[in-house]
């Protein structure tokens, strides 16, 4: 039977908030959403949304809203309650005025630029939108409830936080004195179904050969790491790839906000955790690689290398745990093997160049490169084997390449997948492992 919420669990011990003041014409709706929701809070204890079905409360918040919108002097048609209605749910249940874009498919990013402006990315372009929040006031109770929910806190001591949504989206969160203007979000949305090769072949950010070759990489336990610029897609391609791991293997998944959404059935999930207030309890990407070799994983795969875990993730690739993936931000694969031994010099451990570039070149045995283009899309433009060390120089080969040939009047990029003729040294390797693959795929010159 249920409970009306004007019995006394529901009753505010709470003291009435003071009213907004009268706002502008075109802010009416603005204002009342934000008047009714703290008539709302005033009326309700939210503490027995923990006590009540969900379907419940939702029922009976909708019926509350509708009989203080009867004492509301704004005059509203049916579309307009209904919608009023969703909106305070939002703010109640969800994350206010941005629940809606988060439920949108089409939309891949959210930026916040203070609690005035909110833009959206769709397809690879931003998008203006007529989100916005009441307040800088308003905007910070919302990322508040962001970061409460995985345990973290912002205030001005620690302005700059990394959170994640339960849906795995990241939100990264700037607020005054390092925001000069107000509040900053950004928040990078994950699609609640994973992307497949077969998504990304289709969508054109790889070519049917490439995708041929890398799964068999990753079922023949290739270490392999995926490298490019920021929001290029490399986690989107990690989640692919890692599809093609053998169910029966035990993954370790190491990450600063858990994005990574694998599907096989044994994967631990491992994330940073920052310092408190008093500068303790900080738990880096080093701390969790070594923590995880005593996890007994088959594979490690690490969301990003961006310091001395490095040095652990290539002796953990050396020592036994093939198959391990992991990701860096650089613009070449060349680059990405700089990236890595300079990452290892951040480990504080003093070993001359040559024996780091040899740790390196014995542990990773493929470079991804993926590129955000002009145009938005998104595309994996090099796939280069790391064949071994010459000297002191790591050596490496092109397999396949993404040769862009102009740019249409729309703004498109125009271009084609190829092979470069190279058959890589694994695949002998692979073969022996009961991968094999044909010569067909790495035919010189013709689209891969």
């Amino acid at each position: 039977m249920s409970t009306p919420v004007t019995t006394s669990r529901f009753a505010a011990a709470a003291p009435p908030r003071p009213a907004f003041e009268a706002p502008a014409e075109a802010d009416t709706m603005l204002a009342l959403k934000v008047r009714l929701h703290q008539q709302l809070l005033d009326t309700m204890n939210l503490g027995a949304i923990e006590t009540m079905a969900h379907d419940q409360f939702v029922r009976e918040v909708g019926e509350l809203v509708r009989s203080l919108m009867a004492r509301d002097p704004v005059p509203l048609n049916h579309r307009e309650k209904t919608q009023l209605v969703d909106d305070i749910l939002d703010e109640v249940l969800g994350l206010g005025p941005l629940e809606p874009l988060l439920k949108d498919p089409t939309i891949s990013d959210i930026l916040v630029n203070t609690h005035q402006q909110v833009v959206v990315e769709r397809r690879g372009r931003l998008e203006p939108t007529a989100v916005r929040f009441k307040d800088e006031r308003h905007l910070q109770r919302i990322v508040n409830k962001i970061v409460s929910a995985v345990g973290r806190r912002v205030h001005e001591a620690q302005p700059l936080v990394d959170a994640r949504l339960p849906d795995g989206s990241r939100v990264n969160v700037a607020i005054p004195p390092v925001a000069v203007d107000g509040t900053l979000v950004s928040i990078r949305k994950f699609s609640r179904t994973p992307l497949g090769t077969r998504q990304m072949i289709e969508s054109g950010s790889l070519s049917p050969a490439m995708a041929r070759v890398l799964e068999a990489a990753v079922r023949g336990r290739l270490n392999l790491v995926v490298s490019g610029g920021t929001g290029s897609g490399k986690t989107t391609l990690l989640n692919a790839l890692s599809a093609a791991i053998d169910p029966r293997e035990r993954i370790v998944t190491i990450e600063d906000a858990a994005e990574l959404q694998l599907q096989q059935p044994h994967v631990a999930r491992l994330e940073t955790r920052p310092p408190n207030i008093e500068g303790r309890g900080e738990i880096t990407q080093r701390d969790l690689v070594r923590n995880a070799l005593r996890m007994r994983p088959d594979r490690i795969i690490l969301g990003e290398v961006r310091a001395g875990e490095a040095f652990d993730m290539l002796q953990a690739m050396n020592t036994g745990h093939d198959g391990s993936m992991s990701s860096v931000h650089a613009n070449t694969p060349r680059d990405a093997l700089a990236r890595l031994e300079q990452m290892v010099g951040m480990a504080g451990i003093d070993m001359p160049p040559r024996a780091v570039r040899a740790q390196i070149a014995s542990a990773v045995d493929l470079v991804v490169q993926v590129e955000r283009m002009v145009d938005g899309g998104r595309r994996v433009v090099s796939v280069q084997e790391v064949t071994g060390i010459e000297g002191d120089i790591i050596t490496i080969q092109e397999i396949f390449l993404f040769r862009r040939r102009t740019t249409g009047a729309d703004g498109r990029v125009v271009g084609e997948f190829l092979a470069s003729g190279i058959r890589p040294r694994f695949c002998a390797d692979l073969a022996a492992r009961g991968v094999p693959l044909g010569e067909d795929l790495f035919t010189p010159g013709t689209p891969s």
